[in-house]
């Protein structure tokens, strides 16, 4: 979110971007993962649809409505009225409030399939290096396809600017030694999370969508399928909570769905169906367990900014305020320096 909301800031500025995803899709954690069920053969074959990193989102800060408001005229976004609760060592308890919780239609990674469009934008790409030239100002990027690892590496170079939006921990290896944000990332602790994704043949008996949990490996667990706009039949996701992840960080994760899916059918009380799916997917880097108090940090001298949801409070929300502070302040950077020629493309626009 926070690297596409930048990209789409600048380019709608006028400013060429070019967009590096490692991911088979851009979104990052606004994941959806389809899988196909039993029937894949068939002709009547259906998909398994798992929101399995960002939930849900809201509003928040007044900055954000437009967009949202936006999103939802353009049919990308539409209200979650799930049925919330909240268990703890006592029980559980409804949660009755009027937050307004949007989610992607027909999955989380809608949404970033909609800043993506007409950007230039290279998925299943890594960088594997950031280098600034010192006499012309000008970035390189050292890339790797991962669709085709036996091909090799290549550079992309003539950039008058560069935003990073990956993980404080990614961030630390691709910039340069010399960079003056690098000690206030190295501040920054990332907290894992593991992810598991069920599939029933049948309803789980559960009076709720979604619950917030404490006192158990569990923090999150959510009727999938009960989000507007899912096909595919019943689906849960079931985040574990920071401390339980990061104990188990390393597990493999055919153990951690049983595990995890043992936990669901304790906090119920009552056995589960038996489940047509189990996967598990780890975050390594999910959350900030303690977010910077600043939406971008930014190095003028070497016109770079480093951005994200570790920025502005470990939400979907932050992460847009923090692209648009990354867009904001390269712009400002940008119309502030003398620019040559080889920083501009052969439309004289800024790279």
């Amino acid at each position: 979110m926070a690297g596409l909301t930048a990209a789409r800031a600048l380019h709608d500025a006028g400013i060429t971007v070019h967009v590096v995803d490692k991911g088979r899709s851009p979104g990052g954690r606004l994941s959806t993962r389809r899988i196909m069920n039993g029937e894949a053969l068939t002709a009547t074959a259906a998909e398994w649809s798992f929101d399995h990193g960002a939930q849900y989102f809201t509003v928040r800060d007044r900055a954000f409505q437009p967009a949202v408001d936006e999103w939802h005229a353009a049919g990308i976004i539409a209200p979650w009225r799930g049925r919330l609760a909240s268990f703890d060592s006592e029980g559980r308890e409804a949660v009755d409030d009027s937050v307004a919780r949007w989610v992607g239609v027909p999955g989380m990674n809608r949404i970033g399939r909609h800043l993506a469009a007409g950007l230039d934008v290279a998925c299943s790409v890594t960088v594997t290096g950031l280098r600034v030239d010192a006499a012309t100002h000008q970035w390189t990027a050292r890339l790797r396809s991962l669709a085709s690892p036996e091909t090799p590496e290549s550079e992309s170079s003539g950039w008058d600017a560069v935003i990073v939006t990956t993980p404080p921990p990614q961030a630390l290896q691709l910039l340069p030694d010399d960079v003056h944000v690098r000690p206030a990332l190295s501040a920054v602790r990332m907290e894992p999370c593991w992810a598991v994704l069920a599939a029933f043949s049948e309803r789980v008996a559960a009076p709720f969508d979604g619950a917030y949990v404490s006192s158990s490996p569990l923090a999150w667990i959510a009727r999938n399928s009960s989000k507007p706009g899912r096909t595919g039949g019943e689906t849960w996701v079931l985040h574990a909570s920071p401390e339980w992840s990061a104990a188990h960080v390393e597990d493999h994760a055919d153990a951690v769905g049983p595990f995890l899916l043992n936990a669901f059918g304790a906090l119920l009380r009552a056995p589960l169906p038996l489940p047509s799916h189990v996967s598990a997917h780890r975050w390594r880097y999910a959350r900030a367990a303690a977010p910077l108090p600043v939406r971008t940090l930014t190095d003028e001298a070497h016109r770079v900014a480093v951005a994200g949801d570790w920025c502005a409070g470990n939400r979907v929300e932050g992460a847009w305020l923090s692209g648009q502070a990354a867009a904001a302040s390269i712009r400002a950077l940008l119309s502030g320096s003398r620019r040559t020629s080889s920083g501009r493309d052969r439309s004289g626009r800024d790279r």
